[in-house]
């Protein structure tokens, strides 16, 4: 079996971490169980810390490979609500996303999805302020000027 990797969150980030992974394990969310496992063995670091820079946080864009022969893949870790359609994005309370929480350049990090175990092993972590530039689809404006209240024809 693979020894578990160091797992180092932000003090900042913990709270809300916590209250979560507590109140999705609670309705039996299987990533959210996994995610509190993680958190209750994480080192809690300060926010300006020396290497936090290193550590993967909500934000943080990481590249990572797997056992499964997926090609390298960068992705950005957020919170649940925060996460969209684009592929871009993984939520901290998917598997992926809880497995990547705290782990460093380097690490490999077992995670279960469909009842299939699977390793990631993180390749580079960018900090959120990165010119990394995520796929976004911009929403469409409605200028008020040209909206048009009129029905159109009716029947007489």
């Amino acid at each position: 079996m693979l020894p578990l990797p160091k797992i180092v969150l932000s003090a900042s980030e913990y709270p809300r971490l916590e209250q979560l992974a507590r109140v999705a394990a609670q309705r039996g969310d299987a990533s959210a169980m996994f995610l509190m496992v993680e958190i209750n063995r994480a080192e809690i670091i300060p926010d300006d810390a020396r290497d936090i820079q290193s550590i993967i946080t909500i934000g943080s864009w990481i590249t990572y490979g797997t056992n499964w022969g997926v090609a390298r893949k960068t992705v950005q870790l957020v919170w649940p609500e925060d996460c969209t359609s684009d592929l871009a994005q993984i939520s901290v309370l998917s598997p992926l996303g809880a497995a990547l929480i705290g782990l460093h350049v380097g690490d490999q990090m077992p995670y279960f999805v469909a009842g299939c175990m699977n390793v990631v092993r993180i390749e580079s972590v960018t900090g959120p302020e990165s010119n990394v530039v995520p796929l976004v689809r911009a929403a469409k404006s409605v200028d008020n000027a040209s909206i048009d209240d009129d029905p159109g024809p009716t029947a007489a």
